[in-house]
């Protein structure tokens, strides 16, 4: 598509007056008072709007479980790297 006719400054700035950021809306938990983001369940504690909603211990576990896998997948990982590089040395 082929531009009509050229847009002015101003009408450039006009329209980019709306593209500002706005500020993140935080709330406090009413459990632990930690800052949250509205209308959402609380991170740290897993409450939302006086009960509990998240498993924040299960979740915790759940991520550690999965970073532990991780390391180790990257240990195998370097010690096969290092397994070459010697087999390449001996030939």
């Amino acid at each position: 598509m082929v531009q009509k006719k050229r847009s002015t400054k101003a009408q450039k700035k006009r329209r980019a007056s709306h593209f500002a950021l706005q500020k993140v809306n935080m709330t406090k938990c009413s459990h632990c008072d930690k800052p949250v983001l509205a209308h959402r369940a609380c991170q740290a504690c897993g409450y939302y709007r006086g009960r509990q909603v998240l498993e924040v211990e299960a979740k915790e576990l759940k991520r550690m479980e999965k970073e532990k896998a991780k390391r180790e997948k990257e240990a195998k990982k370097e010690e096969k790297k290092e397994d070459k590089k010697a087999k390449k040395v001996q030939v």
